[in-house]
């Protein structure tokens, strides 16, 4: 017996209907319309990144990216930040990126199938295709997981709470308090 595995084609005939479709390893991920603080933390961790790569210069974050790594793994990370460098060969014709980015960040939505989607499936993932940095931000406990690549695959390396600076060193001169990212919830 062969278990249905979704592919990249399977999410050009989903409905338009404000659901976030993902296929990661195969296998298909829906989220429904976000909470508003989650918004709020995208929205932050967004603007940040901005207000740094307008001064660096040296590449731009995105939000909710199309990120296409195989036809089996497309998903739609809540921020990243690339460099141009990656950019350039990253982006193809269709709008969407090809290749990983230098860091993604997904913001916690409630429920224990999104944290284990967040936690393990997309952790998994970014390790396998190549991402330098992984940030999974939790706006009800007001912290942040850093995971970065070493030996070929992220592994944790801090968890930050309000009081706590958050830096990268993939990011140079990025530095931001933590309780930036969570000051303004509802």
């Amino acid at each position: 017996m062969t278990s249905l595995r979704w592919t990249s084609r399977d999410l050009e005939v989903m409905p338009e209907d404000g659901k976030t479709y993902e296929i990661v390893d195969g296998e298909l991920y829906v989220s429904r319309q976000p909470h508003l603080d989650h918004q709020i933390v995208c929205g932050k961790l967004f603007s940040l990144l901005e207000q740094w790569s307008e001064q660096a210069r040296t590449g731009m974050p995105i939000f909710t990216p199309g990120v296409i790594f195989a036809d089996d793994d497309d998903v739609v990370p809540d921020v990243i930040w690339i460099s141009h460098e990656r950019l350039a060969t990253a982006l193809q014709t269709d709008g969407k990126l090809h290749s990983a980015p230098e860091l993604v960040i997904e913001v916690l939505s409630p429920g224990s199938a999104n944290e284990r989607r967040d936690r393990e499936a997309k952790l998994k993932l970014y390790s396998r295709r190549g991402v330098l940095e992984y940030w999974i931000a939790s706006w009800q406990e007001r912290r942040i997981e850093v995971y970065r690549r070493e030996n070929a695959v992220l592994k944790p390396v801090s968890t930050l709470y309000e009081n706590d600076v958050l830096e990268s060193p993939h990011l140079a001169g990025f530095r931001c308090q933590v309780r930036q990212i969570f000051a303004h919830l509802v």
